[in-house]
């Protein structure tokens, strides 16, 4: 039995680990805005050029106006609002617990769609929901003073900060299916076949394009840019910004996508967010991140919770 799919997803998830750890670093010495600049500027530089080599045009060609606005709005939430909070969350409370609030995804992609697209939410989400809040609540709840209350370990800012990122990528999720339902059809009606597998491409190079002009506006209404110039001369800084793009928006999707061609879309989808557990060790090394018992338990928990939203 061929198990093809299978690795592809955890090398895509230990790659998802390593843009998380090359984020925190980026993030904490070129800041949210400066490293999301670069970040979505080289993101859509090496997109263009795959496209170019995949289709002959480095653009998302035959993308009408209908796909264009809802990939736009996909990035302006995904890429721009959402990141901009799980960055941000990095600051505050780090890569580790930063993933962990990513678990809030596929809920916020549930809730999402059954507003947007009427899907329904069944019992079994509304199940995998309670589970995925529940380790979330174990991690980050304590006993406070004397034992009997229960206080926040974590700083609310960061907390809030991760549930707007989970929220952001979820949400997100919804509006890039709406555009490229609709960049099938302006293919169907262009009479164009054969470019099914570079649709995710294409679409997400135009979320890619948004999220990189919502960033650089940020800097040129603060007239930061020359403190962005600046910024950019930490060689350190840019060294784990570009592992980040590398192995994050360029080489990660091409894995996940191919990922759901050798394997279910549950399977690869439940390993690919095991994340929260793997970047648990790593995250000490670097960061001195503290390890114990219920972080771990609450992490394993979170995990499950997602795997409920594919699995079953």
């Amino acid at each position: 039995m061929s198990y093809t799919g299978e690795i592809i997803s955890l090398i895509v998830a230990c790659m998802w680990t390593i843009t998380a750890l090359a984020s925190e670093i980026g993030t904490k010495r070129l800041g949210v805005i400066g490293l999301n600049v670069w970040r979505l500027g080289l993101a859509t530089v090496f997109t263009a050029i795959l496209l170019l080599v995949l289709t002959g045009s480095p653009y998302p060609v035959y993308a009408d106006g209908k796909t264009w606005l809802w990939m736009s709005l996909s990035g302006f939430v995904g890429f721009f609002l959402g990141d901009w909070c799980l960055f941000k969350s990095y600051i505050h409370i780090g890569s580790r617990y930063g993933q962990l609030f990513m678990t809030l995804a596929p809920a916020a992609t549930a809730i999402a769609a059954w507003i947007t697209l009427g899907q329904n939410i069944t019992a079994m989400n509304i199940f995998a929901m309670a589970v995925t809040l529940t380790g979330i609540a174990i991690t980050v709840l304590g006993r406070g003073e004397g034992g009997k209350s229960i206080s926040v370990k974590l700083p609310l800012k960061g907390i809030l900060l991760g549930i707007g990122a989970g929220i952001g990528q979820g949400c997100g999720l919804v509006l890039s299916k709406i555009g490229m339902n609709h960049y099938t059809e302006a293919l169907e009606m262009s009479g164009v076949t054969g470019m099914d597998n570079i649709i995710p491409f294409a679409s997400n190079m135009i979320r890619c394009i948004t999220g990189f002009i919502c960033f650089a506006l940020v800097i040129l209404l603060n007239r930061n840019l020359k403190k962005w110039w600046d910024e950019s001369h930490d060689r350190k800084g840019m060294s784990a910004m570009l592992v980040a793009v590398i192995f994050g928006p360029f080489i990660g999707v091409a894995l996940s996508l191919m990922a759901v061609q050798f394997t279910a879309a549950g399977i690869a989808s439940t390993l690919m967010a095991l994340t929260p557990i793997l970047i648990i060790l790593p995250s000490h090394w670097l960061f001195k991140t503290p390890i114990n018992a219920k972080g771990i338990i609450g992490a394993v928990i979170s995990c499950i919770g997602v795997s409920l939203f594919f699995l079953i």
